[in-house]
């Protein structure tokens, strides 16, 4: 192998739990930073002084990460080709590769911000927006919305980065565009006067930053080679195997966000604005768990196309203890800072009760919902990404409908929260172990045949036979 390739298969070698450990915590500080400058938004937005304007950031919120989803699938298909390209020594096919799903998500993004947008009221109104809020939240996406087109290829370029090990320049993607959000926010919103347009305004110039920041990371790394329509045709099969499972996967958290925001509208703007502020808490709180099912994808791509099962298992083993860990301190925090969270947002009645109770419960619900998260990594990066699509599908629709609607006409809306949350814990057990199982898969997959000898016969392959099946086991695996 070349020394180039070596050392950008780092995943390969050395302490698992200091890979995960180290490509999480990185991918952390910038996802947190995206999700605590998004919190702080929610708060400028909150001192406003309208409800109604918190509830209608929310629903915008709810339809935005539609978009989001699609950009993240197509993210994790670009990575985990690319990661295995380098796992297997192939830099040229991984160059290729990156540079072919940085222009598919450059065109999905356009269509879609062209199909949207006029179909906002209707989706809008599906989910609970009423006359009050409707105005702001279409104003607030027409706004946004287009800016999606910088948004898919900032993300791209930082699953691109992840990808080849360079965790640190794939935080200051994220990290780059929650200070210039950081900055801004404050002063459009309040300085210049433009209330929820100022937050808007503000998200298209984070997005910009992003798409700056990860062009530079992935020119560094020479990752992207120049564009081919041969290359580009070629391999939208191979990307949208993974791509199309993925995006599904990760639409169904949204479907089931728009559903839930659809149980509590029936209970008032007030029980939005407080379920608003559970959604933006939730990233901030947990955002951890988020950051490692993005960061293990490449170590497991990179040790499956170097035929390390044992590692892959540890991944996973690793990835449970990091999980558990990180949820008991954060359920701890929680529990300690509801009632001053509730006062920094002037949560009051139904929206202070509906925030406590999450504080008090989501610690537990959200080992198994990082169970998940790590058995979607797995799925969506070892070649099984409909076994993702499936268990989040199932979680959205069987785990969160059903004991949603039963909770809602039992306890009200602390009862649509606990029954979501009991879905997460079904389809989280259930994820961890599939995981497991799809690993020992692959590596009876990838196992020589045994052949069966005469009983007086001696096995004694010579050198030549065993350089001959070590190739062949090899692209058994790519």
């Amino acid at each position: 192998m070349p020394e180039a390739t070596r050392d950008s298969a780092r995943f390969v070698q050395g302490s698992i739990l200091r890979h995960v450990v180290t490509m999480s915590a990185t991918g952390s500080v910038g996802l947190m930073a995206i999700f605590v400058v998004d919190f702080l938004s929610l708060l400028y937005v909150s001192k406003l002084g309208d409800p109604s304007l918190t509830a209608a950031v929310g629903f915008a919120t709810i339809v935005q990460f539609f978009a989001i989803a699609i950009n993240i699938g197509l993210m994790i298909a670009a990575g985990a080709l690319v990661s295995r390209a380098i796992g297997a020594g192939d830099e040229a096919g991984a160059r290729r590769l990156a540079t072919s799903g940085t222009i598919h998500g450059l065109v999905i993004s356009g269509a879609l911000i062209l199909m949207m947008l006029p179909f906002l009221p209707h989706v809008l109104g599906w989910i609970g927006a009423d006359a009050e809020t409707m105005p702001v939240a279409i104003r607030f996406l027409w706004i946004t919305l287009p800016s999606n087109l910088l948004m898919g290829p900032g993300m791209m370029f930082s699953g691109l980065l992840r990808a080849v090990g360079a965790a640190r320049q794939a935080m200051y993607v994220t990290l780059g565009g929650a200070i210039v959000t950081a900055g801004l926010d404050p002063l459009l919103i309040f300085g210049a006067g433009l209330g929820v347009d100022g937050a808007a305004i503000t998200t298209c110039v984070a997005r910009a930053t992003f798409a700056l920041v990860g062009l530079w990371g992935v020119r560094q790394h020479r990752l992207l080679a120049r564009p081919s329509l041969a290359h580009i045709v070629a391999d939208a099969p191979v990307m949208m195997r993974i791509a199309l499972p993925a995006v599904l996967t990760n639409l169904a958290p949204s479907v089931a966000s728009a559903f839930i925001a659809h149980a509590l509208a029936k209970f008032g703007a007030v029980a939005v604005a407080g379920n608003v502020v559970v959604d933006r808490l939730t990233p901030v709180a947990f955002g951890g768990l988020f950051a490692m099912s993005g960061s293990i994808g490449p170590i497991l791509g990179q040790n499956w196309g170097a035929g390390r099962f044992d590692r892959m298992r540890g991944v996973l083993r690793d990835g449970t203890l990091v999980t558990a860990v990180y949820v008991l301190v954060v359920w701890v925090a929680l529990a300690l800072g509801a009632a001053p969270l509730t006062r920094l947002f002037a949560l009051q009645g139904l929206a202070a009760e509906l925030f406590t109770f999450f504080c008090l419960v989501s610690g537990g619900v959200w080992f198994f919902t990082g169970l998940l998260f790590l058995a979607n990594a797995s799925f969506n990066n070892l070649g099984f990404p409909f076994y993702s699509t499936a268990l989040n599908w199932g979680r959205a629709t069987l785990g969160t409908v059903p004991p949603a609607l039963l909770g809602a006409h039992l306890y009200g809306p602390k009862g649509v929260i606990a029954g979501v949350g009991l879905g997460s814990v079904l389809f989280g057990l259930a994820g961890i172990v599939l995981a497991f199982r799809t690993i020992a898969t692959l590596e009876r997959r990838a196992a020589p045949p045994v052949v069966e000898r005469d009983a007086g016969e001696t096995p004694n392959p010579g050198p030549d036979a065993t350089r001959a099946a070590a190739p062949a086991q090899s692209g058994a695996l790519v």
